[in-house]
């Protein structure tokens, strides 16, 4: 039987409720999203050979389960995690977040029920993700947006900071024609990915498969667009780590900076510090050769003219910027009327 998505949202936010008191959003989402991540997996891949994920002995979902009401629980749960994280390739992105904390978690007995509770929400029958599909709808992206879009309003941060809205990575991943990708080797590449639900769309837009680049700077971000990669089923997607404007992970053996087919970007908007470690009138990379060096307090030009450098010549992007790059004047009016002047710009979406 199919998952219903309202069911499925309302048991994930009712795990949230068992975690509420000893943090704020911003960091028991990183609880949620690894359990999420560990269950969908344990129902998908355990019992099974030669298959996307390792679930090797004692590092599943049902490990978790034998650990309730014991005292134990929370170092247990952190064991389990980091056995399916050495499996895997994944240390460092899905262990992360210590479940054996008493400042966060309770001490003691308090620590132990909740966890308990916890384990026992994912337990339900309900859900089950070995069939996540239904009625063709991606059904834990689905609930990864959801958890998204209630994450961001509970911490007081953009929704921008974790993921781009499904109904805006659509628009994108069409205008850039990603369904024209002709084989896996034709790569899509976004520099500040977030948690990669735009990188994902566009993939999901090419049916003869493609290869996905991207880069984040957040640690536990990028850990979600990790996980999210491989919720997907698209764990060969390469997610890098670090400030791309500062120091871009992706460079020919020359040093310049590769180039993509289709490239996408839901930057930060009007970031204040981009130039921080760089000297922007030496960029190594070239970025703002011919144009004109953004202003130090507003970045917005910075993160176009890096896309727009790491498209091949047959390349096509998307990226969504502040309507005040319309407009503004001094050194991004001279960097704009560069870029329409050199046919760059094929459209401008109000939205």
């Amino acid at each position: 039987m199919a998952i219903k998505k309202s069911e499925l949202y309302s048991k994930l936010w009712k795990s949230c409720d068992e975690l509420r008191g000893g943090m704020d959003a911003s960091q028991y989402k990183d609880y949620i999203l690894i359990l999420l991540f560990v269950k969908y997996v344990s129902d998908k891949y355990s019992g099974k050979k030669n298959v996307l994920v390792d679930i090797p002995k004692g590092g599943g979902f049902q490990d978790m389960v034998a650990l309730k009401g014991k005292p134990e629980i929370g170092e247990g749960i952190n064991t389990i995690i980091g056995k399916l994280a050495e499996a895997n390739g994944l240390k460092g992105i899905i262990d992360n977040a210590d479940f054996n904390d008493s400042d966060k978690l309770g001490k003691g007995k308090d620590m132990q029920d909740r966890l308990s509770n916890l384990v026992g929400i994912f337990q339900d029958e309900s859900l089950d993700f070995s069939k996540n599909k239904a009625d063709g709808d991606d059904i834990l992206g689905d609930a990864y947006e959801y958890l998204m879009r209630n994450f961001a309003t509970q911490s007081g941060k953009s929704k921008g900071q974790f993921y781009t809205p499904a109904e805006i990575s659509l628009v994108i991943a069409k205008i850039i024609g990603a369904s024209n990708a002709k084989s896996k080797d034709q790569t899509v590449y976004d520099p500040t990915c977030g948690s990669g639900s735009l990188l994902l769309k566009v993939a999901h837009e090419a049916p003869n498969g493609i290869t996905i680049y991207g880069q984040e700077n957040d640690v536990a971000t990028r850990a979600m667009a990790t996980m999210n990669m491989w919720l997907h089923e698209n764990a060969e997607a390469i997610i890098e780590r670090e400030n791309t404007i500062t120091n871009p992970q992706f460079k020919n053996k020359d040093g310049t900076l590769k180039t993509f087919d289709f490239a996408v970007s839901n930057p930060p908007f009007s970031t204040k510090s981009w130039s921080n470690g760089i000297d922007p009138a030496n960029d190594e990379f070239k970025r703002f050769d011919g144009y004109a060096i953004p202003p130090t307090k507003n970045g917005d030009y910075t993160f176009l003219l890096h896309l727009i450098k790491s498209l091949k010549n047959t390349g096509k992007g998307a990226i969504i910027l502040p309507h005040g790059v319309l407009f503004r004047g001094g050194a991004e009016a001279e960097i704009r009327k560069n870029i329409i002047t050199r046919g760059y710009i094929k459209g401008i979406i109000g939205l």
